[in-house]
């Protein structure tokens, strides 16, 4: 006879203090971004916060300077906004960003023939490979040279070379 299987009181309540912890526990999202740093306006601080998750902290490397604590990221933070104010489109701030720190500050590269031969330069290394070794497996193995006859010439000179060999093995 089935009968159903009853969890006892105490393991229950563990599992329910345990859930609670790793809800506690969970990272959350944090922004680095300070008040002071905020624009009034909440349409060019919006524009400035999603301007921020696309740039890289230069510091952190994989976070972006919206998530970023480090000194560099704030400045970075303060000059996207500085560029929003003065009236520079989002194109223009990204634009002056990577004049000023390279392609590298863009948490998304662009898609250029730079970054196509970088992403794609593992996979042809690794097909160039296996070809050689493919072709080197289906390349017709070579022994040595077959020996070719001597000519008279040099029949004579190893004669006459074993000859004198002989004559000083008896001496």
């Amino acid at each position: 006879m089935n009968r159903p299987v009853r969890l006892s009181a105490w393991f229950a309540s563990s599992l329910v203090l345990l859930a609670a912890v790793m809800v506690l526990l969970a990272p959350i999202p944090a922004s680095a971004v300070e008040p002071a740093e905020r624009l009034s306006d909440p349409k060019l601080e919006a524009r400035a916060r999603a301007l921020s998750a696309e740039l890289r902290c230069l510091v952190c490397q994989n976070q972006s300077i919206d998530d970023s604590d480090a000194e560099l990221a704030k400045d970075l933070r303060v000059k996207v906004r500085e560029r929003i104010q003065a009236g520079d489109t989002d194109s223009e701030v990204i634009e002056f960003l990577v004049a000023r720190y390279g392609e590298f500050v863009l948490l998304r590269p662009r898609v250029t023939t730079q970054t196509i031969l970088l992403w794609a330069a593992p996979a042809l290394l690794l097909a160039l490979a296996i070809w050689l070794v493919l072709r080197m497996r289906a390349a017709p193995a070579t022994g040595p040279m077959p020996a070719q006859p001597l000519s008279t010439d040099e029949r004579a000179r190893l004669n006459a070379l074993l000859k004198s060999d002989d004559a000083r093995e008896r001496d």
